[in-house]
């Protein structure tokens, strides 16, 4: 399915969701719930499912667990709520890999328009471009002359095949006319270690899987994915700052729920995770993090996939990226 398809097939759900709240919501929660998170723990998408999960408990009083399922570039987490029944026990703590799949792989184990309903948009962050300590680089301009100097010798790590750290350097590479060998992990933080162990020379990561680290003296930070200077990091000049025009990457985060969840159980999620966004401590835990809350309606989330799928599919056309 096309992603112009894909996008008005959920802004068509989404639609439905604006009905009245009837018996259907007033039973829900009845149970527990499942945050299924595609990535190991550690990174910020586990942070921030943990955080829901801790507060829905709270307002609701259901048991609310979080379920790392990581591999295959989030899909093996991603596929086990495409499966799952629809009554809004079981959601996907969804990201950036889930826009960019349907145009990264040949075939999915799932129907990215027809199995999965869009919820909230809770938070988005810039990726930060860091570096080893030992690598000879202070800048994105010294990064792109020693992958130029030594064509093929520098290797970077992402979160995985379609990750935001994945096609954040593969836009690199492609604009720089530069050569880096890609390590693919499953997830974040095992990648990051072996940064910080000298066996990665670079990656781009979002700013709170790695902005420790980088105030620790671990890592090294070069620029950052915004188009203007970001301001928990205004001493870091932006990539497109380095001469790459127009380069900026922001990395999101969601929830989704099954296909054909009731209407009403979509709206009381909805509009009890719009609550928590605006919690005073869950607004300051993320700031210092460099994460910004989002929240809105689920009409505003399909949009916004449909603007992530069709800016990605462009990256991933020009890239040459293709994977079975």
């Amino acid at each position: 399915m096309s992603d112009r398809r894909t996008a008005l097939a959920w802004l068509g759900a989404a639609a439905l969701v604006a009905g009245t709240a009837g018996a259907q919501q007033d039973r829900f929660p009845a149970r527990s719930i499942r945050i299924v998170v595609p990535f190991p723990p550690g990174g910020f998408n586990d942070q921030l499912a943990r955080v829901l999960a801790q507060k829905l408990h709270e307002a609701w009083g259901q048991s609310v667990l979080v379920d790392n399922r990581p591999g295959g570039g989030s899909q093996i987490g991603t596929q086990v709520v495409a499966k799952a029944v629809p009554d809004g026990y079981t959601l996907l703590m969804a990201s950036f890999a889930f826009a960019v799949n349907p145009s990264l792989y040949a075939k999915l184990p799932y129907d990215t328009a027809r199995d999965f309903l869009p919820v909230i948009l809770c938070a988005a962050t810039p990726n930060l471009l860091v570096v080893g300590t030992e690598v000879p680089a202070g800048s994105v301009k010294d990064l792109i002359a020693l992958a130029k100097a030594k064509p093929g010798e520098l290797v970077y790590g992402s979160a995985g095949l379609g990750s935001s750290n994945h096609l954040s350097m593969e836009m690199l590479k492609a604009r720089a006319g530069v050569d880096l060998i890609h390590v693919p992990y499953k997830g974040s933080a095992p990648a990051v270690m072996d940064l910080v162990g000298g066996r990665l020379h670079a990656m781009f990561d979002n700013t709170p899987n790695v902005l420790q680290q980088v105030r620790g003296g671990k890592l090294r930070a070069l620029a950052v994915t915004t188009p203007r200077r970001f301001a928990l990091t205004p001493e870091l000049p932006t990539v497109a700052e380095a001469g790459l025009k127009d380069f900026e990457v922001s990395v999101w985060f969601g929830l989704v729920a099954p296909a054909r969840t009731p209407q009403p159980v979509v709206e009381r999620i909805n509009a009890e995770v719009n609550r928590i966004l605006l919690l005073p401590d869950v607004q300051e835990t993320f700031r210092l993090q460099g994460v910004e809350t989002i929240g809105g309606s689920p009409q505003q989330f399909a949009l916004h996939l449909r603007g992530q799928m069709a800016k990605w599919s462009g990256v991933i056309r020009e890239a040459g990226i293709r994977l079975e």
